[in-house]
């Protein structure tokens, strides 16, 4: 077993063809909060992973969890992280209108990703088709102001890592618009995000 991944919510290891994803015990939380916490975020992950493979969305397939040793157990999306892809390839319009094809169909079944980066997608090895990971931060919502904030999370994103193509969030919007049947009500709560987002950092 081979650690690959320790992040402050994590730790991942890759065994035999699987992704073992355990959550990390904080001390600064009292014990049965944190247990508790754990336990939540593990059996929502788990139903969101459950969720997806019945829309038949790409993304790891879950073989088994444990909210008692706090973990999940995936199978291995074999490629290249999409944020390297970008950096490295010319293919970017399409693989950016897949992207925002991908959120659009998570919020067209009311799931919110919470952590959408170029980091969390992989370009499947085999198939070319992206693949969406780490739905630890995920949840199901059918609220336009949270299906607004993962798209601007993903806008920061994609600035932050890959400003040298400035038309990727464009294409992103094109994607989403074709997989999302509400999008025009997302799009238009995006501006005002934007703005909340642009005072803050005032």
């Amino acid at each position: 077993m081979i650690k690959i991944s320790h992040g402050a919510e994590a730790v991942l290891y890759e065994d035999r063809g699987t992704i073992i994803k355990e959550r990390l015990s904080k001390a600064y939380r009292l014990p049965h909060l944190d247990e508790a916490l754990r336990k939540f975020r593990t059996r929502r992950e788990a139903k969101v992973l459950q969720r997806l493979e019945e829309l038949n969305f790409p993304a790891p397939h879950l073989r088994e969890f444990s909210d008692k040793r706090m973990s999940l157990i995936m199978d291995v999306v074999p490629g290249e992280k999409l944020k390297s892809v970008l950096q490295q390839g010319d293919d970017h319009t399409q693989l950016a209108a897949a992207m925002g094809n991908n959120v659009g169909k998570l919020h067209q079944n009311d799931i919110i990703h919470g952590d959408l980066t170029t980091s969390n997608m992989i370009q499947h090895a085999e198939t070319g088709q992206l693949h969406f990971l780490d739905f630890g931060l995920s949840s199901f919502s059918g609220k336009v102001e949270d299906k607004a904030v993962d798209l601007y999370l993903l806008e920061r994103a994609l600035e932050s890592a890959h400003h040298q193509h400035p038309e990727l969030f464009e294409k992103v919007v094109e994607g989403y618009k074709e997989a999302y049947s509400d999008a025009g009500k997302v799009l238009e709560r995006l501006q005002e995000v934007r703005k909340r987002g642009r005072n803050k950092g005032k």
